[in-house]
């Protein structure tokens, strides 16, 4: 499958299953879109009447150079993947990362929280370091061979448990030589309650940290705001920045989410990117189409355009040097990750679990509360399996709509938990979503393409 687009003066030819890119000239991209469709003389009248200053010479030369790439796999591959999803519901998985709710709680009231204002619409919780103990000890004892394990720290706003925090990640060293793990600690938070200690904890503990910011003042504080209404922005700013400057600009992210309010949201990324931030991430809302901040159909072309201005702004940054990250536009254009997980996704149900502040396990944090999605508990362990066997068979070929999408093995189908709130199935596609991932993932490649071409590597991690 080839995928052909033009972004900000570039020509670009995906070869969607060796992933290969390709910047060409307008001529070849026109012989690329014939190529396989008509006959060699065909191809070479229909462009050089299109292309006057082209030779039948020299369409014949690209057509070779085509075979050629053809031959060596990097053009108009054949899609050899799908054997392997049906392994992967066969599969042995070991636990490699937790999602540990700290807190169910919350000192904010963001309008659109999933988790209904921190309380996963039940009681006040927050975990005591017996449960956290357990969920860490399980996670080692299952996780087999596997060095690294993950561990979130998460809510609600964790930082209301941050004793409990800090016990857990003690537990979790002192564990680290007699079991042969490294723990990998990420911190989300709010920031209200961000201090001296917590950073100096943070800098010495977290592999990550996510600050949660929506972007210029008037949008943050539309959205995320105080139980009695006050917005949270110049609050949490100050500290915001100086937690990205002790951690030196690396291993952090700023968090934001745009809304049906503020479809320009490439202001609110250019906002914080011109404060001094240089790890960004900024997600759609995921809401019911009720809700006045739910992004709408009418939104998509708008959304679209905001992400192209963007990466054609991020282009120009980075060429005069003061260019920064955005997480959706971080693709390893060399190797990217391995196949399992372009096929398989994040693991979720299966290698990843959120364990609530009473011990129950879910597959993710979006799905906790929802009784079918029980997977068990710190005590018992896993009880429901066939919770996993239904996320070992959710990969990108379970998905029919995915077969002719060009981005499928950069999102592996996409997100189990919104195609499940907007479908009813973890297999089902959330279109929306999907819309907008593709115009990310094109402007994305172009980014990426465009700075290798200019001699510089393109960024690593994030989207796969």
């Amino acid at each position: 499958m080839i995928h052909q687009y033009k972004l900000n003066g570039y020509n670009i030819v995906l070869d969607v299953n060796s992933g290969s890119v390709h910047l060409v000239d307008e001529a070849a991209y026109d012989i690329i879109a014939l190529y396989g469709k008509k006959t060699a003389q065909e191809i070479i009248s229909e462009v050089c009447q299109k292309h006057k200053d082209i030779s039948s010479d020299e369409v014949l030369e690209v057509l070779e150079d085509i075979k050629q790439l053809k031959d060596e796999g990097k053009l108009f591959t054949e899609d050899k993947y799908l054997p392997i999803a049906s392994e992967l519901q066969t599969r042995p998985t070991v636990l490699k990362a937790l999602c540990l709710h700290i807190a169910h709680d919350c000192n904010l009231a963001c309008k659109y929280c999933f988790a209904g204002e921190g309380e996963y619409c039940g009681d006040r919780s927050l975990m005591s370091f017996e449960v956290g103990k357990r969920a860490l000890d399980y996670l080692i004892d299952h996780s087999g061979t596997r060095k690294n394990l993950e561990v979130d720290f998460f809510g609600g706003e964790p930082l209301m448990n941050f004793e409990v925090v800090k016990q857990l990640v003690e537990y979790a060293r002192s564990r680290e030589k007699d079991s042969g793990k490294n723990f990998r600690f990420t911190l989300t938070t709010n920031g209200i309650l961000l201090d001296e200690e917590v950073m100096d904890f943070a800098n010495k503990e977290m592999h990550n940290v996510v600050l949660s910011i929506d972007g210029r003042k008037e949008t943050n504080d539309r959205m995320r705001v105080s139980r009695s209404g006050k917005g949270s922005y110049d609050i949490i700013l100050p500290k915001f920045l100086e937690m990205a400057k002790r951690r030196n600009q690396k291993d952090y992210y700023i968090r934001g989410t745009y809304t049906h309010y503020n479809t320009d949201f490439s202001k609110d990324i250019l906002h914080l990117a011109d404060l001094g931030f240089e790890q960004l991430a900024m997600e759609p809302v995921v809401a019911s189409p009720d809700k006045d901040y739910a992004i709408k159909p009418e939104d998509v072309p708008i959304l679209c355009d905001q992400y192209e201005k963007l990466a054609v702004e991020m282009l120009r940054r980075h060429r005069n040097g003061n260019g920064f990250t955005f997480f959706h536009y971080m693709i390893d254009l060399e190797g990217g990750p391995c196949i399992y997980k372009r096929v398989a996704g994040c693991g979720v149900g299966t290698e990843y679990m959120a364990v609530t502040p009473w011990g129950d396990f879910y597959p993710c944090h979006q799905f906790v509360g929802d009784p079918k999605y029980l997977m068990g508990n710190v005590y018992d362990g896993v009880t429901n399996s066939d919770v996993c066997q239904e996320f070992k068979k959710c990969n990108v070929y379970a998905r029919p709509e995915c077969n002719d999408c060009f981005a499928r093995l950069f999102c592996s189908g996409g997100c189990a938990a919104n195609a499940y709130h907007s479908t009813g199935s973890v297999t089902g596609i959330y279109e929306l979503g999907c819309e907008l991932h593709r115009k990310r993932i094109e402007c994305a490649i172009m980014l990426n393409a465009a700075i290798s071409m200019e001699g510089e590597p393109s960024a690593e991690g994030g989207e796969q």
